[in-house]
C-alpha cells in the first residue's frame, strides 16, 4: 500500500470546472423511490454520500471530471428527492438498495465512491457486483465494533434522538457539530444544506448511528476479500472516525493506495481540486482502458 498526502490544488490547476448538464430521475427498489442525479459523460462513477447528505455532495466532482466521467449520485431514502423507507437505516440495507438501483439503471462496472456509511455500502456493493475501482472516503465499517465503540455510537444515537423528539437546543448543537464534521471553506454551501436538514433527518441519522454500534457494521473481512483497485481518500482531521483506528483494516486491502487530505470528513467536498486530481490519477491507473481523453497524471501537490 502506498501513502501520499494531497494538499489543496490551486484554482488554476487542471481540475477546471466544465459544463456537465444534469438530469434527475428515479428508480424504485423494494418499494423505495430513489432519486438519481446524473451529470457529465463517459465512464460511470457512482457516488454514495454520508448520512444526512444528498446528491449535491458530488456537484464539485462532476464539474471537474464531467468531460470524461458520468457522475451518478443516488440519494438515500428520505434524503434529497428520494422517498421514505420502511426498513431501518444501515449500510447493509443501503447496499441492497444500491444493488437494485444500479442493476435497474443498467450501469456496468462503475467506479464507486463511498463516503462514511456510503463507503460501507460501497464495500458491500463491490462484493456482489463487478466494479472498475472503489474509492473509500472516511468509510464506515473498517473498525471492530467493541463494547466501547458500541457505547460511543449509542451516545451519538441519543443526541440525534433528541432532535427527533424536538429538543429546543438541538438545532444549535447540530450546527456546532457539523462545523466540526465539514471543516473547510469549500464545503460551506453543502454544510449549510446538511444543517438545514438536521432536524428533518434526525430519525435517519439516529438509526444510522444505532446500526454503527452493531456487529453487522463491521465489514473489514468483506473489504479485505475484494480483488479490485481501491483508492482510500481520507480526511485527516476526522474527529469521529480518525484514520489511526482504520489503518489496520486499510493495510489488509489487497490493492489499495492511501491519500490523506486536509479535511474533516469528506475530501471531495472540502478539497475538491485536490480530490479531483487524485481521482483522475487513480482512474488513469485502472486496468480497463477508459473512454474519452486519457486521465492526466498529477503530482502529489495537485
Amino acid at each position: 500500500m502506498t501513502v501520499e498526502s494531497l494538499a489543496a490544488a490551486p484554482p488554476t490547476s487542471q481540475a477546471q470546472a466544465v459544463s456537465t448538464g444534469r438530469t434527475i430521475s428515479s428508480v424504485t427498489v423494494d418499494g423505495v423511490k430513489l432519486a438519481v442525479h446524473r451529470g457529465g459523460r463517459g465512464v460511470p462513477v457512482v457516488g454514495l454520500n454520508a448520512i444526512g447528505h444528498d446528491a449535491h455532495d458530488f456537484d464539485a466532482l462532476a464539474a471537474r471530471v464531467g468531460d470524461r466521467f458520468e457522475v451518478i449520485a443516488i440519494e438515500w431514502p428520505s434524503h434529497g428527492e428520494s422517498g421514505p423507507d420502511v426498513q431501518p437505516v444501515s449500510a447493509r440495507r443501503y447496499a441492497e438498495l444500491i444493488v437494485g438501483a444500479i442493476d435497474q439503471l443498467g450501469i456496468e462496472r462503475p467506479i464507486v465512491i463511498g463516503n462514511s456509511i456510503g463507503g460501507a455500502a460501497a464495500i458491500q456493493y463491490a462484493s456482489r457486483r463487478e466494479v472498475r475501482g472503489l474509492v473509500l472516503c472516511n468509510s464506515g465499517g473498517l473498525t471492530e465494533v467493541t463494547p466501547f465503540a458500541a457505547r460511543y455510537c449509542g451516545l451519538f444515537a441519543r443526541f440525534f434522538a433528541a432532535g427527533e423528539r424536538g429538543a429546543w437546543w438541538y438545532d444549535r448543537a447540530f450546527r456546532f457539530y457539523y462545523h466540526q464534521v465539514l471543516t473547510e471553506p469549500a464545503a460551506a454551501a453543502q454544510r449549510a444544506r446538511v444543517i438545514s436538514n438536521g432536524r428533518r433527518l434526525a430519525r435517519q441519522i439516529r438509526e444510522a448511528w444505532q446500526s454503527f454500534g452493531r456487529p453487522q457494521a463491521d465489514v473489514r473481512d468483506v473489504a479485505a476479500g475484494l480483488d479490485v483497485p481501491i483508492w482510500v481518500a481520507w480526511a485527516e482531521r476526522d474527529k469521529v472516525l480518525p484514520l489511526r483506528y482504520c489503518l489496520p483494516a486499510i493495510r489488509r486491502l489487497r490493492n489499495a493506495t492511501l491519500s490523506t487530505f486536509h479535511a474533516g470528513h469528506c475530501a471531495f467536498l472540502e478539497q475538491p481540486d485536490a480530490f479531483a486530481a487524485g481521482f483522475l490519477e487513480f482512474a488513469g491507473r485502472l486496468p480497463t482502458p477508459l473512454a474519452g481523453p486519457a486521465a492526466a497524471s498529477v503530482g502529489s501537490d495537485g
